[in-house]
């Protein structure tokens, strides 16, 4: 097994951003260990599919675990899965708290905290958290009380946690999406979803990709929030 080429773990990977993801790493000679729940096996060797629930302690040993055995090491961590769920406050059931909570932060922390022990061992890692414009920016017509306690989380500790392993050669980073066209978004609501975005249209997968990889070939740039959402954290 040669270890020379790159890996790239990737979690909510079966379709939407994270199997763009995957392509995109794919497309630039890394390895990829795709995981989610649904996604399927693949045919091709140099990406190893893995389905299993995200906010679950075994099914993120499970990924480092087999993906270490198979690529002999792991560069990159994109922490894409999390669900949105958007509603008033007070109509939150506590079935919706358990779900998000249990897939944007649970998902978060199992994964990174191994992933991460690998990369400082090895002097050297990238992790990038996938979350959302609206933790910034909130917005009357569109609730999103939960997305803001789960993913502005994620925001906060990419900050503690690029400060703390930055003597260990680890980078954090964040991409902080607007609406994006993806399978959860019915065509008939994107005229009225793209007038959220100061630049008048929605984004597009291939804006997220790009957006992360950029920061995986920045080597300076730790701690940042970077915001793809066609002007929203600028203003309305």
């Amino acid at each position: 097994m040669s270890t020379e080429r790159k890996v790239a773990v990737i979690t909510g990977a079966s379709q939407g951003i994270g199997a763009g993801l995957v392509k995109g790493f794919h497309d630039r000679n890394y390895r990829v260990v795709a995981n989610s729940r649904s996604i399927k096996p693949s045919d091709d060797p140099d990406v190893l599919t893995i389905a299993g629930d995200i906010s679950k302690p075994d099914t993120a040993k499970q990924i480092i675990d087999e993906g270490m055995r198979q690529f002999g090491r792991i560069d990159t961590l994109i922490n894409n899965a999390g669900i949105f769920i958007g509603k008033r406050f007070s109509d939150y059931t506590e079935t919706d708290f358990i779900n998000m909570l249990s897939t944007n932060l649970a998902g978060f922390f199992h994964i990174t905290q191994g992933v991460i022990a690998e990369m400082a061992r090895r002097g050297s890692g990238h992790i990038v958290n996938i979350t959302t414009s609206l933790v910034d920016q909130a917005n009357s017509k569109s609730p999103s009380a939960l997305a803001s306690l789960t993913k502005g989380g994620l925001n906060s500790v990419t900050k503690s946690l690029a400060i703390e392993y930055a003597g260990r050669g680890v980078r954090v980073n964040a991409v902080a999406p607007g609406i994006i066209q993806t399978p959860m978004h019915p065509p008939k609501t994107y005229e009225a979803l793209a007038k959220f975005h100061p630049l008048g249209r929605m984004g597009e997968i291939g804006d997220i990709v790009d957006a992360v990889l950029f920061l995986e070939s920045a080597g300076f740039v730790t701690g940042e929030i970077l915001h793809v959402d066609g002007g929203q954290n600028a203003g309305h």
